[in-house]
């Protein structure tokens, strides 16, 4: 007799992806979306994102936009969206800059001038919260913002941060994300820049953006969610996010996450869901249940034998990635799955 395979014995370490026998657009009003990686990729739409994020707002799903990209505004972004067929306004745009300048203005006179390292973002979510933006270490500023700038941030405004924050300047960082995808690859994000004001001041930021709770609060205060979805392809920025937050969340396999990153996931890495991409939103999601020896979804049985997860039988991929998430999850508890998947993936194409 099979039982539904979550053996929580602790409700903060997921042992299994959870199922839904509704569609998720229906269970949750809430979607907040990452962006790269999860509806377009260099620019251009993934594929079903379009289709699958219009079907889900028309069945009255609030869509919400979060990104720890730090060098566009909301308005700005919302324009992108809407020329890729995702009608969007600014206010349903949540930055990483507009997190990092509430965090700011927490701790500084309103008015007080800021050194900004990033782009036109950062400068417009401080306006917002009335403060001043300003290009010099030498325009006396109170704090230091940093976040992405692109591929043509000037070298030189590293060392603009790094005279600040040798005066005794606070800095702040939109994010640390070390990499952000882009058209041709994996490019270096914010954090690989933070690394570099790091390594010369020996200073530490306080940041914002996910997975940490200034950015969930951001994000909160701007939707209004009661019942949010947190849907990311980063186990690090979206899924730990959530974990963070204490809301449910949505893998999806369009960005930098892998098969094999997912199965050796920590607890606060392990999504609620996970599908290959936003056509998971519009469906249920099929409970991994327990058998003997193993873990079922579909057509797959996932098992551990020896130092191996090991899969059998047929079916779609998604199950049998759900299964293996069941075994691994289950087997590594509050740590981290070692375990050899390599043959098991091959068999998903993953």
């Amino acid at each position: 007799m099979s039982q539904a395979a979550s053996r929580n014995t602790d409700a903060r370490v997921r042992t299994c992806p959870d199922g839904s026998e509704r569609a998720l657009s229906e269970v949750y009003d809430t979607a907040l979306l990452d962006l790269d990686g999860v509806v377009y990729a260099g620019g251009h739409a993934i594929a079903h994102a379009v289709d699958s994020l219009g079907t889900a707002r028309d069945g009255g799903m609030h869509l919400a936009y979060v990104t720890n990209n730090a060098l566009r505004t909301p308005d700005a972004v919302a324009e992108h969206l809407t020329e890729l067929g995702i009608p969007t306004d600014g206010s349903d745009v949540i930055t990483s800059a507009q997190a990092a300048a509430r965090l700011v203005s927490d701790h500084v006179p309103q008015g007080a001038r800021v050194l900004v390292i990033g782009g036109e973002g950062l400068r417009v979510a401080l306006r917002e919260r009335g403060l001043e933006p300003v290009e010099s270490a030498d325009d006396d500023p109170v704090a230091v913002v940093q976040g992405y700038g692109g591929p043509d941030m000037a070298w030189g405004r590293f060392a603009e941060a790094c005279f600040a924050i040798a005066r005794g300047v606070p800095w702040f960082a939109s994010n640390t994300d070390l990499t952000i995808p882009s058209a041709r690859g994996i490019a270096p994000g914010n954090g690989a820049a933070v690394e570099v004001v790091r390594i010369a001041t020996g200073a530490e930021p306080r940041v914002a953006g996910k997975p940490l709770p200034p950015m969930h609060r951001e994000t909160i205060l701007r939707t209004g969610a009661e019942r949010p979805l947190v849907v990311g392809d980063r186990l690090d920025t979206d899924i730990e996010g959530a974990f963070n937050g204490e809301v449910d969340s949505l893998l999806v396999l369009t960005g930098v996450t892998d098969g094999a990153q997912l199965l050796a996931a920590p607890p606060e890495h392990r999504p609620t869901y996970v599908d290959a991409d936003l056509r998971g939103m519009l469906t249920g999601q099929p409970e991994v249940t327990s058998v003997d020896g193993g873990f079922g979804c579909g057509g797959w049985t996932a098992s551990v034998r020896g130092e191996e997860l090991v899969l059998d039988g047929e079916g779609q991929a998604m199950d049998g990635l759900r299964a293996l998430c069941a075994a691994a999850w289950t087997e590594a508890g509050d740590g981290t799955c070692g375990l050899d998947a390599g043959k098991a993936l091959s068999r998903l194409g993953l």
